[in-house]
């Protein structure tokens, strides 16, 4: 059952998906047209979920789900990530790379292998005040208050440090 994200309890799992460009305007369009249709089919045995999204930036996919009354179950995670393998392939993006780093550059988001974002920060070209996206936030409340913060408060400071 389709929710509106933001109308979602704070204790809602989130899944981010982060895509290696941004989407155009079309493609964000189409976008929320086909999370809508998924969402309002998404099942856990035979229950529907209560489940909402965002895409942020136009470049970040935000699946929340209110676990209240039927929580996700391994079919359920993998109809998702299958329905998200659907999106890369139609899309021609990366959504479930996790070896990639977004951060703020300016206005700019940057997207780069784990590799690059540590020798950026050998050369100092991130610093702990970098704004990082943390995609590894598992709740809606840890999604509003620690996704995008300084690389200082979140994985990425063993690197910058």
């Amino acid at each position: 059952m389709l929710a509106d994200f933001n109308e979602l309890p704070d204790h809602s799992r989130v899944w981010i998906y982060q895509a290696n460009r941004s989407f155009t305007d079309e493609e964000q369009k189409e976008l929320e047209e086909s999370l809508t249709a998924f969402l309002k089919e998404w099942t856990a045995h035979g229950s529907d979920l209560h489940a909402g999204f965002e895409i942020k930036y136009k470049r970040f996919i935000v699946i929340g789900l209110d676990q209240t009354n039927v929580s996700a179950s391994g079919c359920s995670i993998d109809t998702s990530v299958h329905f998200i393998q659907s999106l890369e392939q139609k899309y021609s993006v990366e959504l479930l790379d996790r070896m990639n780093v977004s951060f703020k550059q300016g206005e700019y988001i940057a997207y780069k292998p784990l590799v690059d974002f540590k020798k950026m920060a050998k050369a100092k070209s991130v610093s702990p005040s970098t704004i990082v996206f943390n995609n590894l936030v598992a709740t809606k409340q840890e999604y509003l208050e620690n996704w995008e913060v300084p690389a200082s408060e979140s994985w990425h400071s063993r690197f910058v440090s």
